[in-house]
């Protein structure tokens, strides 16, 4: 019986290309675009974390978390979105 196409490993050779960005919805409060950005931030700089071998949020210090901001190229974090980081990779477990 011949093996399904699906069951081959895909292999990815290209580098990551992120999504094209599209406005968000107008309409909604200020502060619902400062924290929903803010989330996206703490997100990204969670996942470099993650593969730059930092797993424990004990590990991801203030100065790491933004030592790992300027290497990526994202903007340095203010303290609370430090804090939304660590709460981040402490929940994802």
């Amino acid at each position: 019986m011949p093996v399904p196409a699906a069951a081959a490993p895909m292999l990815i050779d290209l580098p990551y290309t992120p999504l094209e960005k599209r406005a968000l919805p107008a309409g909604r409060p200020r502060d619902w675009y400062i924290t929903h950005n803010r989330r996206l931030k703490a997100m990204r700089l969670a996942i470099a974390l993650l593969d730059s071998g930092v797993y424990l949020p004990d590990q991801a210090t203030n100065r790491r978390i933004r030592s790992t901001a300027e290497l990526v190229g994202i903007h340095p974090p203010s303290d609370t979105t430090c804090h939304m980081v660590r709460a981040l990779m402490r929940y994802s477990r």
